[in-house]
This record gives structure tokens, sequence and C-alpha cells, in this order.
């Protein structure tokens, strides 16, 4: 509530004047949005406060196994394989394009698990080339980029999908490592 001045001047005629333009006053949206800025500044800090601690992926690492080769592989034809486990379907992709944790010469070839990360939907048959995605997952349509170490594009997903850490050694593709953890293995992961 705010106070009202009514001033009568000689002539007859009032004017209101509010008086919360004499005063200094926050509005509410002031109020948000000041409060939002130090949610934030404190949520990431002060720059120059402190060092930043660099982020490490979750590898696990596991026996390697020699999963193709690389003059067996064509641009945008996946090959299946099971690693580190019997159980644990993954695709192994020649993308023609620069992508994340890739091998070969031309830092083209990935390889990630094939259960979506959100519920464990199947991805088999799902990369689309025209992309270099695997998806959509058919119970919820998340769709996942690997070119970006399988960074979620779209869908219910909030996890990347677990990328399959590759060596290349003369003509052979061998899986060493798994970065992330495969829906269904909680015990997957450990920091390297």
């Amino acid at each position: 509530m705010t106070n009202k001045v009514i001033s009568v001047h000689a002539d007859g005629h009032s004017n209101r004047h509010d008086d919360h333009h004499d005063r200094l006053c926050m509005s509410r949206r002031q109020f948000l949005l000041a409060g939002g800025a130090m949610v934030t500044l404190a949520a990431i800090g002060l720059p120059g406060t402190a060092e930043a601690a660099p982020i490490h992926a979750l590898k696990a690492s596991f026996p390697k196994q020699k999963i193709g080769s690389l003059a067996a592989l064509k641009k945008g034809i996946p090959l299946d394989f099971a690693y580190p486990y019997p159980d644990v379907q993954n695709i192994l992709v020649k993308l023609g394009t620069v992508a994340g944790g890739g091998v070969g010469a031309d830092k083209d070839i990935v390889a990630f698990n094939q259960q979506c990360t959100h519920m464990g939907g199947p991805l088999q048959g799902t990369y689309k080339d025209a992309f270099q995605a695997l998806g959509p997952c058919p119970l919820h349509l998340t769709t996942f980029d690997l070119t970006k170490h399988g960074m979620v594009i779209s869908g219910h997903g909030t996890e990347s999908l677990p990328q399959i850490v590759l060596e290349v050694q003369g003509d052979d593709i061998y899986a060493v490592g798994v970065m992330g953890l495969v829906y269904g293995y909680s015990a997957m992961t450990a920091r390297a």
C-alpha cells in the first residue's frame, strides 16, 4: 500500500502524487532479477576467486578386445559388437566427420552403447548417417549426437550415451574401456 499526497492549489485544482517516487524502492521485478543474479553468482562463484578444478570423465577400463579393422569400415555403415560383456551391444561407425573421442586418421571412428540412458530402450538399427545420430529410442524418442560424445539431442534422456574407448594399432581397432554408465550396470565406472 502506498501513501497518496493530494495537493490543492489556489485555483481549486488538485494533483495526486505517489510518494514512492521520492524514495528508493525496489520493484518486484528488480527484486527477482537481483535475487536470480545473486543465486547464479553463488552457484558459479565470482570470476577470479578460485581456480577451477578440472573435470574428468568417468571411465572404466576393461580388457582390450579387437572389434574391427580400419579397412573393413565404410562411412555411415555401422558394425555391431559386444563389449565389455556378451550382453552389452554397441555400435562402431565411421562418421566421416571429426568426432569427440574419435580415432583413426580423420578422428571420425567412434563406438557407443546401443541402450538408451533414460530407460534402457533398444537403439539397434536407429543410426542416421545424415545426422551422425543414434535414435530415436522407441520408448520416449531420445536421440543422441555421436559427434559430441553421445550427447542428448532431444527426448527424455539426460545422460550421454556411454562411449566405448577405442585404440588403433595398425589396421586393427580395439575397445579398451567405457566412458559413462551402461543402463542396468551400476558399478561400471571408476575415476581414470
